[in-house]
């Protein structure tokens, strides 16, 4: 039984992680894990918990909980009609091979490796949302082969890595060819789904050392309980602000925020 002096720290530690992700994913329209794996890395790393694999831990449990509100997402979503059924269909095969070949390839480097993937990879999302435009095209419609099948295996790859659904990098690069900004985010929560389930069954299976409390595999199972919990909770919260405020300087510092965060984990990689 692990320590009570260091599972309720943890605890609380993780209750506001989530309520933060909920709140900053209804306001901006951006997936929880591209705040979820570096709260998870700090959160972990300042509880005494450490090692060669601490990232994946970070990885792992935030692509646990992607399971969960991405097919959340997606119903709301479909009921709405805001789905393109196609695009999940053509992408979805190699979404979900890339996304498996991201998952062993994340088992297999070490923590450094992810933290620099992650940093230099969450640096370019927080630039693209900062400096973004909406009318930037690379085409008029959706790609075919091979141009479809190197996106998406791109997507799944990267974002299997990174612990992030197909969010960060589905919505932008659906937009540039094309699709309405709304469809563009509820397709995009689809991605989430095709790429998340297999990357959890494969870090279910990675041992890891020096792991929180009650980890299977890579999968911190109190992370991801509490942060689903508040997610859940806060998420309306930050949907009704996004209707009630301009987000656009809300984006802005978000961009800002995500940027440093960023560069804090590529000066960690550097030893800076």
């Amino acid at each position: 039984m692990p320590d009570l002096a260091l599972l309720l720290p943890l605890l609380a530690a993780l209750s506001l992680i989530g309520a933060f992700a909920g709140v900053v994913g209804g306001l901006l329209g951006v997936g929880g894990g591209i705040v979820l794996v570096p709260a998870f890395f700090y959160a972990f790393g300042q509880l005494g918990y450490g090692g060669d694999q601490l990232m994946q831990v970070g990885v792992a449990t935030s692509m646990a909980t992607i399971v969960v509100t991405s097919l959340r997402s997606v119903s709301a979503h479909n009921r709405r009609g805001a789905v393109d059924w196609t695009v999940l269909k053509t992408w979805g095969p190699t979404l979900v091979i890339a996304a498996a070949v991201g998952t062993f390839v994340a088992g297999q480097v070490s923590s450094l490796t992810l933290q620099a993937v992650f940093g230099a990879l969450a640096g370019l999302a927080g630039l693209w949302m900062a400096f973004g435009r909406d009318h930037w095209r690379l085409g008029t419609a959706m790609p075919g082969q091979p141009t479809r099948s190197a996106l998406a295996a791109a997507v799944g790859l990267f974002s299997a890595m990174m612990g992030i659904g197909g969010g960060t990098f589905g919505v932008p690069l659906m937009t540039l060819y094309g699709l309405p900004i709304h469809r563009a985010v509820a397709t995009a929560s689809g991605f989430g789904v095709l790429i998340a389930v297999p990357s959890v069954l494969g870090f279910l299976l990675l041992p890891v050392t020096n792991a929180p409390p009650w980890t299977i595999g890579a999968v911190n199972l109190p992370a991801f309980l509490v942060v689903i919990g508040t997610t859940l909770l806060t998420t309306p919260l930050g949907v009704r602000l996004a209707h009630s405020m301009n987000p656009r300087p809300l984006k802005r510092a978000f961009a800002l925020f995500l940027t440093l965060v960023a560069l804090n984990m590529l000066r960690k990689v550097l030893g800076w």
